[in-house]
């Protein structure tokens, strides 16, 4: 995933816009855009939650609705990549003791 660099952002777009917008176009999480950004996790909730709802409260309801989905189904994601994870040992245990005969 590229990121983007925010000190060269267009003019007359806020962080938080530019933020919102991403999560909007692309269904991310805060962490994802953090990644994206190339900033912390703890800033993009800042500025979605505390700065948007200030600058634009359209985007941010929006994109509230998108980040209550992703915190909803937050249980899911992690419960699908333990059992990949998991899946994932047992093929290799199995190729080990395949190997070992």
């Amino acid at each position: 995933m590229k990121s983007i660099n925010l000190n060269i952002a267009p003019i007359g777009k806020n962080r938080e816009e530019m933020i919102g917008e991403y999560i909007l176009e692309h269904g991310a999480t805060v962490r994802g855009a953090a990644a994206y950004f190339g900033i912390s996790k703890s800033t993009v909730h800042k500025d979605v939650s505390s700065r948007l709802r200030r600058t634009d409260h359209e985007l941010y309801v929006r994109v509230k609705e998108v980040l209550d989905k992703n915190k909803a189904e937050r249980h899911i994601r992690g419960g699908e990549a333990t059992r990949r994870k998991y899946m994932i040992r047992r093929q290799y245990s199995q190729n080990q003791s395949k190997t070992a005969l």
